[in-house]
This record gives C-alpha cells, structure tokens and sequence, in this order.
C-alpha cells in the first residue's frame, strides 16, 4: 500500500511539474494537477493538502535529479550539467518560471531560492576556488566570481528557452569557461 502511495505522490509531482511549466506557478491549479493524473481535487489534497506542499515537492524532486556531492562539482561538469540541461527544456522551463516568480513578496518558493543560491554561491566559490586557487586568472577571488558564473548558467538557460534556435547554451558556457581561462 505504501509503495503504491509513492508511486502516486511521484505520478504528481511529474504532473505538476508539467501544468507548472505550461502555467507557472501561480497559473496552476489543483484542480489542473489532478485531472492530469486521473484524479479529483479532493483525491490530490489526501497525498498533498496544500498547493504550497506541492510545490516543495516539486522542487526537491528536480535537486534529487541534479544532485551531485557538493565536493564532487568541477569546472568541466558544469559545462556537462549545462549540457544535460539542454536536454530537458520541461524541467528547465519549469525552475525557471518558478524561480521568475518567486521575485516576488510572499510566493511559497521564495525562501527555497533565497537558501538555494546562498548554497550554490558557496559551492561554485568552492569549485572556482579548487581550479584556480584564491584567485581566478582575471584576479577576483572566487567569492566574486561564483555570482557570475551561476548568474551566466541561469541567463543562457532563460535565454535558451526564449529562442533555443538562436542560443546554443552548452556552447555559450563554455564560451564563458574559456573566459575564464579553462579549455573551450
């Protein structure tokens, strides 16, 4: 019975994965969520009781994918993870329409970004850090050069979605790699 409840709440997180990337967050609906999975709204309350939970779930379903040991991120994987997502413009579109309206006083996911980047500051500080030292060949330390870099992964990827014909994203990343002195 437990499995088959997993199953489920799995089933509907992929579904609101999807009506969240058709709709975004605030555009979605529970009502939306469970006619995709074959359910009534008062069925999807019984596995999430709110849309927030959902959400939360939904957003920790997509670091599950991505997780990788914070010790293990190098520059070259990075240029690989920017690659993987090219190959999966849903998800993509999905965080980023999340993360577009999460700008905003009061939205549930605020908090879950504000700490999201804190932590992956610190880490691409970590990764610059490993490759080049307390300073990157241009001379900032990799605590200045960690916004940037998330800063440029995060812009190609709304960028990307916007116009995927005209942006090669897994090339323009490591475009910037070779600024930053790696091997392009």
């Amino acid at each position: 019975m437990r499995a088959r409840s997993e199953e489920r709440r799995a089933e509907i997180v992929r579904a609101a994965l999807e009506v969240i990337a058709e709709r975004g967050y605030r555009g979605a609906s529970l009502a939306a969520v469970a006619e995709r999975v074959g359910l009534t709204q008062q069925g999807l309350l019984h596995h999430f009781p709110t849309k927030e939970a959902l959400l939360v779930a939904v957003l920790k379903e997509r670091d599950r994918w991505d997780a990788v040991p914070d010790t293990q991120w190098r520059v070259d994987l990075l240029a690989a993870l920017v690659e993987y997502n090219a190959m999966r413009p849903a998800i993509i579109q999905t965080f980023s329409a999340l993360l577009g309206e999460s700008v905003t006083e009061g939205h549930p996911a605020r908090e879950y970004f504000t700490e999201r980047y804190t932590r992956v500051r610190a880490n691409m500080a970590d990764v610059l850090r490993a490759e080049y030292g307390d300073r990157l060949p241009s001379g900032l330390t990799p605590e200045r050069g960690a916004p940037l870099l998330v800063a440029v992964m995060d812009g190609l990827q709304y960028q990307w979605l916007l116009d995927p014909e005209s942006v090669d994203m897994p090339g323009a990343f490591r475009d910037f790699l070779a600024l930053l002195g790696e091997e392009a």
